[in-house]
This record gives C-alpha cells, sequence and structure tokens, in this order.
C-alpha cells in the first residue's frame, strides 16, 4: 500500500515522499517500513511499542492510533509528525 512520510522522515527513505509497503495492521505496516528503511520505525513508535506522543497516523484520511488497526493494501496511510518551537 501507499504511506506518505512526512518531511523530517524522509531521509530515512531517499527523500521519496510516497513509498510502498505491507501489513495486516499499522504494527506490521511500520515492521515492514523499517524493514526497508531502518531506523524509521523508531522515529514513530516508542521502546514501549506504542505510537509516539508527536507522531500521528492517518488511514484514508481518519486520524488512527492504535497499532493494532487493520489495513488493507487499498488504503491509503499517512506518517504525520507535529512540529513545534518558538
Amino acid at each position: 500500500m501507499k504511506v506518505c512520510i512526512p518531511t523530517p522522515l524522509r531521509s530515512y527513505t531517499a527523500n521519496e515522499k510516497w513509498v510502498e509497503a505491507d501489513g495486516a495492521t499499522l504494527a506490521e505496516l511500520l515492521v515492514d517500513l523499517d524493514s526497508h528503511y531502518p531506523g524509521l520505525r523508531f522515529r514513530v513508535v516508542d521502546e514501549q511499542g506504542r505510537l509516539r506522543q508527536h507522531m500521528k497516523i492517518f488511514v484514508n484520511q481518519e486520524s488512527v492510533r492504535d497499532l493494532s488497526t487493520s489495513i488493507a493494501d487499498v488504503d491509503e496511510v499517512t506518517i504525520m509528525q507535529a512540529l513545534s518551537g518558538g
């Protein structure tokens, strides 16, 4: 399925905005992404296997925080990273 990568994480994907990945759940998708783009999953998921607070994942434009959420090959997944500063 198609996965949109946020600009701050594109250094892991050779600056590709859209990449392909497989998985029946978001957790599996992130593992597959990490197998192709090492280090990417750690930027999205913490040491306890939970989505980091500053990260958001959208499946077909619906915000999802549960990594056990089922996904299909036709779904479009967007990973977003909140930016802060002053």
